[in-house]
């Protein structure tokens, strides 16, 4: 009957959404103790902040006691990662604090 057009149908919607959010992006900051920081992107900002914190990431072993500072969501992880690598490339470090503080990233989309 309807009940089960309407729990499929349902079933859909909710596997359409998780792919949505699939595709999402994220440009993340970490810091350690000492002020440095770490950029990088991923479309799963929890699961990548355990591989830091377990040592996965070569890039990050060195650095102590890491904290996630600052996540900004794309509509992409193509368009995150082009943010993360403008951000590299920029190699300052106090804007890479000014965007911590301000609490967003003004580097535009390509």
């Amino acid at each position: 009957g309807s009940p089960t057009l309407l729990k499929q149908a349902s079933e859909r919607i909710e596997q359409k959404n998780t792919s949505i959010d699939m595709t999402n992006g994220y440009v993340y900051i970490l810091q350690d103790t000492k002020g440095g920081y770490y950029i990088g992107s991923t479309d799963n900002v929890d699961r990548r902040l355990k591989q830091h914190l377990t040592g996965h990431t070569h890039t990050t072993r060195r650095m102590l006691s890491l904290r996630l500072v600052f996540v900004q969501r794309y509509n992409s992880l193509k368009t995150a990662r082009s943010i993360e690598a403008r951000l590299k490339k920029l190699k300052r470090k106090d804007y890479v604090a000014r965007i911590v503080s301000d609490g967003f990233i003004k580097i535009s989309s390509p």
